[in-house]
């Protein structure tokens, strides 16, 4: 064997090594291609009745929300017509009663006038608020210091 043959072999068996490597890495793609189309395929096959059934649910999440709308809009119609209400009824009965507390508060203090200075104590309390103490209880004098 001459050296020109020992080199021919050696560049055929590189070649053979050489296609072979490359016919195992493309039937290893080939594989891996095969696989990723599966895998899409199954995605897809899942995916679509997923995206129907999300639209099924923003569709009826939308008719609650419509609902709660108004829900919402009669609830503010009540409070308005609460808060209506409430001040008819201040205005109705709140000016008469402040005037029949009055009234009743000038009876007691006409009848207690009746009975002398020692029915008259000062302590007469009508809607929380104390009547008023006279100056010789208060301990000071009713004139003006001048300061």
């Amino acid at each position: 064997m001459s050296g020109g043959e020992v080199a021919g072999i050696l560049v055929a068996v590189f070649w053979a090594i050489l296609v072979s490597f490359l016919a195992v890495a493309l039937f290893r793609l080939a594989q891996t291609l095969r696989a990723a189309s599966e895998l899409v395929t199954r995605v897809t096959e899942e995916a679509v009745p997923l995206l129907s059934e999300a639209g099924d649910t923003v569709r009826s999440a939308n008719t609650q929300l419509a609902r709660v709308d108004a829900i919402a809009s009669d609830v503010q119609e009540v409070t308005a017509n609460a808060s209506a209400l409430s001040s008819t009824v201040s205005t109705a009965f709140g000016g008469p009663l402040v005037k029949v507390a009055a009234f009743g508060y000038g009876v007691r203090r006409a009848l207690g006038r009746d009975r002398g200075p020692a029915g008259d104590d000062g302590g007469d309390v009508i809607i929380g608020v104390p009547a008023p103490v006279p100056a010789a209880r208060r301990g000071f004098s009713a004139r003006r210091r001048k300061g």
